[in-house]
């Protein structure tokens, strides 16, 4: 396993699922749109919206997933560590996008737009009918 093969796993896929646990710690899992930016295997950044289920749970309990998947070679990394809501001026500017006004309509400042930021501390790495645990 090497660690350029599974961040050319990462930046191939348009979609990435993140986990959370709701209140009665039961795990959640939801599709996102694949992370605004990344650095290595530790830190990852999400838009989404302020009022979301997802956000007032990481408010309560950030321990979080993210997962990725290769379903044309069937490989997949899971990223085990802690999610957390950034509303910073800096922060949402670092990810902001050009059209992203279509789901924040006030734009940069809308109140609804929020970063997460995820920052892993093990992985799980699966190809080849094999599994790999790491620390990252």
């Amino acid at each position: 396993m090497r660690k350029e093969t599974i961040e050319t796993l990462i930046d191939a896929q348009k979609t990435a699922y993140i986990g959370s646990v709701d209140g009665n710690g039961v795990p959640n899992i939801k599709a996102m749109l694949a992370p605004r930016k990344r650095d290595g295997l530790r830190e990852f950044w999400f838009t989404t919206n302020t009022s979301s289920m997802r956000v007032m749970q990481y408010h309560v309990n950030s321990k979080a997933c993210i997962y990725f998947c290769d379903n044309r070679f069937f490989r997949g990394i899971m990223l085990l560590g802690v999610m957390d809501v950034l509303e910073d001026s800096v922060s949402k500017e670092m990810i902001w996008r050009e059209g992203d006004e279509m789901y924040y309509p006030k734009g940069v400042t809308d109140l609804d737009y929020c970063v997460l930021k995820f920052t892993a501390q093990k992985g799980r790495f699966y190809s080849n009918f094999n599994s790999k645990d790491f620390e990252v």
